[in-house]
């Protein structure tokens, strides 16, 4: 799964999902050479701040973050921010369909289905679309999202089935998302970094290491 010369391709609705979810096995294929993409869907500020100029600084933002993971490119969908309700489920596809043709991932990582925000929800979705039997992709995996999944109510749960060791990644992760000034809160928020090394810890200690990162397979072709 790492350093096999792998094309990786994560998906996130917002900018910071992708490191919130997967930023230490972001770093850990990046440092075994594995070729890591980040797909952000959404311009991720219009419905939460009233400032369009926010739109390049979360790019900016993005971006920081994508040099300290390491990631190779940073590709932007630009769907309206919180409002994938209301765009065509088709749309959505189409932008993780083209992403996916141009960069033929191996793995992708996308968000669970279990998540209070909806953008995630819809943005799983069309990851399965995109990433269907015959498309190429070997593995996808689900993430949680920290101050979305854990406050879904408990029907069909995040349950991890693969842990990733972030030991030696996990500061990584932290500098990563630290890139994002208008994301961070203070703890106990779940977006801090306090909180964030506390679940890394948790997910570590269920897994037999000093830090972990937790993902659901959705499907695995071997």
């Amino acid at each position: 799964m790492f350093g096999n010369n792998n094309t990786v391709l994560v998906i996130g609705a917002h900018p910071d999902d992708e490191v919130l979810g997967a930023g230490g096995a972001i770093a850990k294929h990046a440092m075994t050479d594995d070729d890591v993409h980040v797909l952000i869907v959404t311009e991720g500020t219009t419905a939460q701040y009233d400032d369009e100029g926010l739109i390049e600084q979360k790019r900016a933002d993005a971006q920081a973050c994508a040099d300290v993971l390491g990631v190779k490119k940073t590709h932007f969908g630009d769907l309206p921010d919180m409002r994938l309700d209301t765009v065509p489920h088709v749309d959505i596809n189409a932008i993780i369909e083209d992403v996916c043709a141009n960069v033929e991932p191996d793995i992708v990582y996308t968000h669970s289905r279990r998540e209070v925000n909806r953008d995630h929800v819809a943005v799983h979705d069309s990851t399965l679309v995109a990433t269907r039997p015959g498309s190429g992709v070997e593995m996808v995996l689900s993430y949680e999202t920290p101050s979305s999944t854990e406050y879904a109510p408990e029907t069909t749960g995040f349950e991890p089935t693969l842990f990733v060791d972030i030991a030696d990644h996990l500061d990584t992760k932290i500098n990563g998302f630290e890139c994002y000034d208008t994301e961070t809160r203070e703890y106990p928020h779940p977006r801090s970094a306090r909180a964030l090394r506390a679940l890394a810890r948790t997910r570590g200690a269920a897994s037999n290491s000093a830090a972990a990162e937790a993902f659901d397979v959705v499907r695995m072709l071997r």
